[in-house]
């Protein structure tokens, strides 16, 4: 890779932080190996990409939406905007003359590539979940090449011109912290055991539910035991309520917050982390070798939390709970088979490592030059 290099890159991906954090990990690894780069991010215009993207990349917008499974009216404007959204794209792709585009799933992403592949852009997808999103299945044959974040993936993904198993791109800090330097910067050295639990920036109603359950049936009678918890901006305020109420504020090792901003520092922290399995947060378990209890949404489209989970859960690298089957006392019962049984829980840590794939950013960097250098020969 040549540093001083001037490239131009478009990043796209949106509908959830699971899809534009690793579009903004690309976009930092490209940053870093070409200082000189100049990056542009296509969205949809509503999406939360517009609250993530950094204000140094140019944002643009397509409309897309998705396609409803059943019949409904909807379609009709699904269809219309698939053709105008390719139309948008294609113009945007003409004005900007990037070397590569780059999709990370969600639909924004199809018309952006789909336009790429036609004027014979160089097109790269990145595919985090363990079941390959219908974005990047309609692209499939269009990309010159997909990475994956977990192996097995690729056999989901048969007519895709190059497949290549990276992982998924993290940010710098995963790769340095240890549970030492975070228990000591965070200053809660004085636990035997940390729990670190959250389920998203918004948060999950059941989740907290059985957390604030968990810290009263067991939390508060193990003060060795620092439990922290995100409720998430939705949740904060029941589980405030509930937490008061209960007279859990008496417990100084019962902490909640409503959203944790230094989360690589505080799960590097952690023993046992209970959490969704959004691909993302998979793969900084599986860098920071945690032992985790997984609780999948069921709101995800084609399941694809459980399936991510799954994948982990069956090679005894975490627990499966699935939130329609947990109560207070399953939860209690996983927590308490791996917290304090120090063989189980280097078990599993050392399983969860099975699926860390250190330097995915630099690797996926590495490769986009690669096809982009072989495209401009073939010019």
């Amino acid at each position: 890779m040549n540093g001083e290099k001037d490239m131009k890159f478009i990043l796209s991906g949106g509908g959830t932080g699971g899809h534009v954090n690793p579009a903004l990990a690309i976009g930092a690894a490209i940053e870093k190996y070409y200082p000189g780069a100049e990056i542009h991010y296509v969205g949809t215009p509503n999406g939360i990409e517009n609250k993530l993207v950094p204000s140094k990349y140019p944002m643009h917008h397509v409309r897309i939406k998705g396609l409803k499974r059943s019949l409904s009216p909807s379609n009709i404007k699904t269809a219309y905007l698939t053709v105008t959204s390719f139309i948008t794209a294609r113009k945007l792709l003409k004005e900007l003359k990037p070397d590569g585009v780059v999709g990370t799933g969600g639909y924004v992403c199809w018309p952006v590539c789909a336009a790429a592949a036609s004027l014979k852009i160089p097109c790269f997808l990145h595919e985090s979940n363990a079941v390959p999103g219908f974005a990047v299945k309609m692209l499939e044959k269009k990309a010159d090449v997909i990475f994956v974040n977990f192996e097995k993936t690729g056999q989901r993904l048969p007519a895709a011109k190059q497949v290549i198993h990276v992982g998924t791109p993290l940010k710098d800090v995963f790769y340095t912290l240890n549970k030492e330097s975070a228990r000591k910067s965070l200053k809660i050295e004085g636990y035997r055991k940390v729990v670190l639990s959250f389920g998203g920036s918004l948060g999950a109603a059941v989740l907290n539910q059985r957390v604030l359950e968990l810290m009263e049936s067991y939390g508060k009678d193990h003060p060795e035991v620092l439990f922290l918890h995100a409720t998430g901006a939705r949740g904060k305020q029941v589980f405030e309520e509930s937490f008061l109420q209960k007279g859990l504020d008496k417990y100084e090792n019962l902490r909640y917050f409503e959203y944790i901003y230094d989360m690589p520092q505080y799960m590097a922290a952690a023993d046992l982390v209970i959490c969704r399995s959004g691909a993302m947060t998979l793969s900084e378990i599986a860098m920071l070798s945690k032992a985790s209890i997984l609780i999948p949404s069921p709101n995800v489209t084609d399941d694809q939390q459980t399936k991510n989970a799954r994948l982990l859960s069956d090679q005894g690298a975490a627990i499966l709970l699935k939130e329609s089957e947990m109560d207070g006392q399953s939860l209690r019962s996983a927590v308490e088979g791996i917290l304090f049984d120090e063989q189980a829980m280097k078990t599993m840590e050392e399983k969860v490592r099975a699926f860390a794939v250190r330097d995915a950013e630099k690797e996926i960097v590495c490769q986009m030059t690669r096809v982009i250098e072989e495209a401009k020969k073939k010019a």
